[in-house]
């Protein structure tokens, strides 16, 4: 029995010393697991992260391409095409150089679209909707992206990139593409209502299919006072003495509430972010220094704001509240503001490319005669569906202008009709069919032609 026990005793005793040598393998090998895991986890996080990076550099950059696109005015004519490209592509670069993909910024580099190069920027320009549809296409990429833990399975660099396409849309091209296309509903509108009339020369600015009718009314400059936009009601009285349509006349949008049943306005005064010379504005005048955030259609769609009300007060100071107004919205009431370059890419003098130089009074430190993208001075105003009668209802919207309010919207110096009128420079025109009744693309800022990326889809 006793030799039956130490036998025993040794079996015991050897099972333990195993068992012990197990948990040890285990726990060193379960350390070993979790610690490459961990490991590749922080390799990982840092992929995504330098991807979403990348996402947002190229979402930026062809945003910004595209927004050079809308308001350089090359949807609005087939003019200078090239040079509207240059200026996109480099602004393009630049909006993407500025940001940090995977702990430093992007390279732009000098040529196009090399292989390696870490941004590049393509357009659509060989399709046949270029014209009124651009598409600026923005890739990213970082091939030498490093890593951390995963150098222990060799690899020491790992590649990351990204792409996006924005849009630069404008309705007026849909019977050149065949077939009707949506309008647009815009936001930030001016509220005067321009008649369907050619300030140019021409009859009428968007045919009854939405197309542009006039090709000489693009970077058109209202130079002399009896051509600066003014308005069609003598003296303001509206009530009585409405005017009937001339070009570059136009009608005060109603922004008021009162005595309507019920109550209706189409212009409400923006409720905040007033700059402060708006201070004691009457309502019009702040629809002018701020910005209308109800948007306003094209077409015929009744489920949109396609039609707007004139409003019929008579209101003697219409001329001075317009200038003030203009002049706070524009920072120029000391002739100061910003301002189209007289020389861009193109060299043709208020051709395509349209380029802004900021104004000495910019709000915005340091843009003092630099380029800018955009400017408080480019402004959208609709067009209405015009008679040879002086309209007394609700008007039909079949387009829009955006205008360059020049420093500065002065007074004649003699008072009379043309007192209080604004210079402007027509820089883009957007129009859409009478009969359209399809679901409006909503536009963004102040230009007609809306700027939106179609690429990648929204999740």
């Amino acid at each position: 029995m006793r030799r039956r026990r130490k036998i025993s005793g040794r079996k015991i005793s050897g099972r333990k010393n195993q068992q012990g040598v197990i948990i040890t393998l285990v726990a060193v090998f379960m350390l070993f697991v979790i610690g490459a895991m961990a490991a590749l986890s922080i390799d990982v996080v840092t992929l995504y992260t330098a991807r979403s990076e990348a996402q947002l550099a190229a979402d930026a950059a062809a945003l910004a391409g595209a927004r050079v696109l809308a308001n350089s005015g090359l949807t609005s004519t087939a003019a200078g095409p090239a040079a509207a490209e240059d200026l996109a592509r480099t602004v393009a670069k630049q909006a993407a150089a500025n940001n940090l993909v995977g702990g430093r910024n992007l390279v732009a580099g000098t040529a196009q679209c090399t292989t390696g190069q870490e941004i590049c920027v393509s357009f659509n320009d060989g399709s046949s909707s270029f014209a009124t549809d651009p598409h600026v296409t923005v890739t990213v990429q970082r091939t030498d992206l490093p890593t951390f833990f995963a150098r222990i399975w060799g690899r020491m660099q790992v590649a990351v990139g990204a792409s996006a396409t924005a849009e630069a849309y404008n309705p007026s091209g849909a019977t050149a593409l065949g077939g009707a296309t949506p309008p647009v509903a815009l936001h930030c509108v001016k509220p005067w209502l321009l008649p369907n009339l050619d300030p140019s020369g021409g009859t009428s600015i968007f045919g009854p299919d939405g197309s542009i009718t006039t090709t000489t009314l693009l970077g058109w400059t209202s130079n002399s006072l009896a051509t600066r936009l003014g308005v069609a009601c003598t003296l303001g009285n509206c009530t009585t003495a409405p005017l009937p349509p001339a070009p570059w006349q136009y009608y005060p949008g109603d922004s008021t509430t009162s005595g309507l049943t019920p109550p209706l306005t189409s212009f409400a005064p923006p409720p905040s972010a007033l700059p402060a010379c708006a201070a004691g504005f009457t309502p019009y005048q702040e629809d002018i220094a701020g910005c209308f955030q109800t948007s306003i259609a094209c077409g015929s769609n009744p489920k949109s704001n396609y039609t707007v009300n004139i409003d019929m007060s008579n209101d003697a100071n219409r001329d001075l509240e317009t200038v003030n107004a203009v002049n706070c919205l524009t920072h120029s009431s000391t002739n100061r503001g910003d301002r189209v370059n007289p020389l861009p890419i193109g060299g043709v003098s208020n051709l395509p490319p349209f380029e802004f130089i900021a104004g000495n009074d910019n709000p915005i430190p340091g843009l003092a005669t630099n380029d800018v993208i955009v400017s408080d001075s480019l402004v959208t105003v609709p067009v209405f569906n015009s008679s040879t009668t002086a309209p007394t209802g609700p008007v039909q919207i079949i387009g829009f202008l955006q205008l360059f309010l020049n420093p500065r919207g002065d007074r004649a110096p003699t008072g009379g009709p043309i007192a209080g009128t604004v210079p402007t420079i027509v820089i883009n025109m957007a129009g859409c069919a009478t009969g359209w009744a399809g679901t409006p693309i909503v536009g963004n800022g102040a230009s007609p032609v809306t700027v939106r990326l179609i690429s990648p889809p929204s999740p």
